[in-house]
């Protein structure tokens, strides 16, 4: 079931509506209910793989309370995080990693030939795994109280507005939540709308669109001249932006709508002035989950400069793992690993430049430099999350600004022919609505974009959300387009 569907379309409103109607004591069993049922339609079979990892977990979880010191907890976070880890690797990596020991295997002439696994990847299984690792590390480390209701535990894990792709949850921010009784409340349900209209537009009118030039490049990139790869890349730059926060909206807005407030995940991450603070900005529930359990017990920035840098690549190539079992994952992973070590080791540097230059002085240019540059190294690393394969990526990578010298008007006319006929309209929709949301990113970058909406006469704000609902409904591209994340 996706979000952008109609299955979700009557679901979601069925679930609201039976919700604030039922007794206070029987909304928690409808959620959990509701949860499994939208993990049921997606592959009926992994939802008892779901509800076994979920009462081990809880188990776990319950006996380590019962016990004081860490070393008789310990095989018991053993047990879970064998559980929950070993899980995530037979379904998604197993093959990454056979394919990978097969292939060195005959590169040395060695007799190996270890069989793949016809698996389907469990969806969320990367998110809700690592949900439940942090909460049964926490619980371990003493830092929260083990869960002693099931079925709000199962609903911990379960809950379906981010059960698939997030964000990732912490059992302190979410489970007091479940254990209040949540009244209709006007505001919060008409906020969470809000949130979830302006969701569905970020999907099916940018980031779907943008697909429609980004997939043909990237599938072929070797049909296309480098004037439609930068064209790509570009398009899938923004494309992967709006895809994921735009579910995340979806997300965060339909949990609001049942009084639920889930972690802010994405702050306007392409005003960042550096990759770090990318990094600040992007996927924050799965940076910090990585800071808190990798790289913090790795020893963080405590031990020398080497070890600090060491500590930041294996975070990088495990977050690049995370995404995928792919080497283009891996590639991409370890690109924002060196990307921090080079800021970190050239921050003084830099600083020196600033001054030098005059930068430093003008702090607005600065910053707008400084943007320019990041959103530049981000792009280009996207291209190596998004190609099908090492060779495409290194392609398209060697191939970006080759042959601008000879560009015409016979080589635009015929990137058109190659994209289609529609392709100049489907650009200009595009370009108006990234340019939208360019425009709400900056906004929200100097306050809350509810709050300023609010100070908005009545009628331009009612004519703004008609607008929005108008434009996602006659801009839209509709159909089974899932979100990218979904696959993770």
């Amino acid at each position: 079931m996706l979000f952008n569907s109609l299955h979700f379309l009557v679901f979601f409103p069925l679930v609201v509506g039976l919700y604030y109607a039922l007794p206070a004591r029987w909304r928690a069993p409808l959620v959990l209910l509701a949860s499994y049922y939208f993990y049921f339609s997606w592959r009926p079979e992994y939802t008892l793989l779901l509800a076994a990892t979920t009462l081990l977990d809880y188990y776990s979880g319950l006996r380590m309370s019962r016990l004081r010191t860490q070393a008789q907890r310990r095989p018991w976070l053993y047990l879970s995080l064998a559980s929950n880890l070993g899980t995530l690797f037979l379904f998604k990596y197993f093959n990454f990693f056979r394919d990978t020991a097969n292939g060195l295997a005959e590169a040395l002439h060695l007799p190996m030939a270890a069989p793949a696994l016809a698996l389907v990847l469990p969806v969320g299984v990367s998110f809700y795994t690592f949900q439940s690792v942090a909460y049964i590390v926490d619980v371990y480390k003493g830092k929260l109280e083990a869960e002693r209701n099931l079925g709000r535990f199962a609903l911990f894990v379960a809950f379906f507005p981010q059960l698939v792709a997030g964000p990732i949850e912490r059992g302190s921010q979410m489970l007091p939540q479940l254990r209040q009784s949540h009244e209709f409340d006007y505001g919060g349900v008409a906020s969470g709308l809000r949130l979830m209209a302006w969701g569905m537009f970020k999907k099916v009118v940018i980031a779907d669109r943008l697909a429609l030039l980004a997939n043909p490049v990237f599938d072929h990139p070797r049909r296309f001249d480098s004037l439609a790869l930068v064209l790509a890349v570009a398009a899938f730059t923004g494309q992967i932006y709006a895809d994921f926060s735009g579910y995340t909206d979806l997300a965060r807005g339909s949990a609001r709508v049942l009084g639920y407030q889930l972690v802010l995940n994405f702050r306007q991450p392409y005003l960042a002035t550096s990759v770090g603070d990318f990094w600040r900005r992007w996927h924050l529930s799965l940076s910090n989950w990585f800071r808190d359990y990798v790289y913090i017990p790795l020893g963080g920035s405590r031990r020398s400069p080497a070890r600090n840098y060491a500590n930041i690549l294996i975070v990088f190539l495990l977050s690049g793992l995370w995404h995928g079992a792919s080497w283009t994952f891996v590639v991409w992973g370890a690109l924002h690993g060196l990307y921090l070590v080079a800021e970190n080791w050239t921050a003084p540097i830099r600083t020196s430049l600033a001054k030098l230059t005059g930068l430093a002085a003008r702090p607005r240019l600065h910053r707008v430099l400084a943007s320019a540059a990041t959103v530049a190294l981000v792009a280009y690393a996207w291209i190596f999350f998004r190609a099908n394969s090492l060779p495409d990526a290194f392609y398209i990578s060697t191939h970006l600004f080759r042959g601008w010298g000879k560009l015409h008007p016979a080589q635009l006319q015929g990137l058109l022919a190659g994209l289609g006929r529609h392709f100049v309209a489907e650009l200009l929709v595009a370009a108006g609505a990234v340019a939208l949301l360019a425009v709400a990113d900056y906004r929200a970058e100097r306050g809350s974009v509810a709050a300023w909406l609010a100070r908005w006469p009545a009628p331009l704000r009612w004519a703004s959300y008609l607008g929005l609902l108008l434009a996602t409904l006659y801009g839209g591209v509709f159909g089974s387009n899932q979100f990218i994340y979904f696959q993770f």
